[in-house]
């Protein structure tokens, strides 16, 4: 089976994802668009407009792609529903029509949304508290669910499969076991269909993306760089590729950087469907841009699921404002000191307040670069959350009177006030996630 991924990302380009659907003779095409962050937006989102919650760039996608895909005979999976699969699907209908595709079916799957199942007792292990220690206000919760929940929308026919927090590597097994009629129980396959997941479902990390450090790992022509293409056999073996003329490259260091990422423990990568294993995996550069991999496994899949609670984070404020030349970072500094003491001092803000000197070791706070650090070109950073929008623009008020009340050769203010969220972890009894599917026909 050839599986192409067309997205790694909520925002991830579009021109390459059309090149698969045109000319990748696939028989499906993935778009993995869902992150705990981007989940919790859409139910920010979904809280002003009842419509909205899924992926803005949902119908942009499908009115390039789904034509071209529809033409070749290949299927799509996305999770670009989010907090709103429901809304999704009748979105895309409205897409299908508007292109003439007639006769296509687009299948929704639900149950995912696990928000009526989250009280203030909830446990969030991972935090070590409950979502009542929590103190903010819940706007949704989601199961990550697998590929048992996309199963019944392949075997539907749909041409678009749409859902929420369907996890990312198990579309891709989804579509493995819809197509080779792996069994839910054999663990060493469903172990090799998740690894064709994982190292899919990021885009063009595995073709050269993130992998590009120059001087030191170069990557050809990565302004273009292309998506990847998943081969994967009835046995599980795998072939990672990318189009010829994409660019990017496909090589055993792109790969194995791709299989340890966000892989906690190799021998017991915990996913819906299977404990995958990858500790015994063999990797083979065929070259041509062709890499290989074979020997991973699995055992039984958890017993619970992994819920992602979102909060009501207040509104973020944040200010910024540059000083350049000698003694720069020493201006900077009192310009944040000056910032700390009129917030506490003249408007009473008592929330944590964070100051970043951006270019002088902003990221490496502890690090020793002895006398290399540069020093003449700083951007100071004050930011906070705050329940209260008056607060809030009080930071942005007292950076931006800097300009003429702080320190000597304060420039370029900017500030912005946005609502933001916080995010936990908790677990359900993956029996208590019931899930379905809701057909919609064009």
């Amino acid at each position: 089976m050839r599986i192409g991924c067309g997205a790694g990302f909520s925002a991830d380009r579009l021109d390459p994802a059309v090149d698969l659907a045109r000319d990748g003779k696939l028989d499906a095409l993935v778009f993995e668009c869902v992150g705990e962050r981007t989940l919790a937006f859409g139910h920010r989102d979904r809280c002003a407009n009842p419509d909205a919650g899924y992926n803005t760039l949902l119908a942009t996608r499908l009115m390039a792609v789904w034509p071209l895909t529809v033409r070749n005979g290949c299927r799509i999976v996305t999770n670009m529903g989010a907090a709103n699969p429901i809304a999704a699907g009748h979105a895309a209908v409205s897409v299908a029509r508007d292109r003439g595709l007639r006769g296509q079916s687009v299948a929704v799957v639900l149950g995912d949304d696990v928000t009526d199942r989250i009280n203030e007792d909830t446990s969030l292990p991972l935090s070590n508290c409950s979502v009542g220690d929590i103190g903010r206000d819940l706007i949704g919760a989601n199961a990550y669910i697998g590929a048992d929940a996309i199963l019944p929308a392949l075997e539907a026919d749909a041409s678009l499969v749409i859902g929420g927090r369907l996890a990312d590597p198990s579309m891709f097994l989804a579509l493995l076991r819809h197509r080779f009629g792996w069994d839910a129980a054999d663990w060493p396959r469903l172990g090799a269909g998740i690894l064709a997941g994982h190292l899919m479902e990021c885009g063009a990390q595995i073709t050269g993306g993130y992998f590009a450090d120059p001087g030191h790992k170069d990557v050809p022509n990565l302004a273009f760089v292309g998506y990847p293409i998943a081969e994967v056999g009835a046995d599980g073996a795998i072939t990672i590729t990318k189009l010829p003329d994409a660019g990017g490259m496909v090589t055993e260091a792109t790969v194995k950087e791709q299989l340890l990422y966000e892989v906690h423990d190799p021998a017991r990568y915990l996913t819906p469907d299977v404990t995958a294993d990858f500790s015994n995996v063999r990797i083979a550069d065929r070259g041509g841009d062709r890499v290989a991999l074979y020997g991973a496994t699995g055992t039984r899949q958890p017993d619970t699921l992994k819920v992602t609670v979102a909060f009501d984070g207040g509104l973020l404020a944040e200010a910024e404002v540059s000083y350049a030349g000698r003694g720069a970072a020493d201006r900077a500094r009192l310009a944040a000191e000056i910032t700390e003491t009129r917030l506490r001092r003249v408007h009473g803000v008592t929330e944590e307040l964070r100051s970043d000197l951006i270019g002088l070791r902003s990221l490496h706070a502890h690090a020793d670069y002895g006398d290399s650090a540069p020093d003449t070109d700083i951007r100071l950073r004050v930011a906070s959350r705050f329940e209260s929008r008056e607060r809030a623009e009080a930071v942005l008020w007292e950076v931006e009177s800097l300009l003429c009340s702080g320190p000597a050769g304060g420039g370029g203010f900017r500030g912005r006030i946005t609502p933001s969220i916080v995010t936990h972890d908790a677990f359900l009894p993956r029996g208590d996630v019931p899930t379905r599917i809701e057909v919609l026909n064009t």
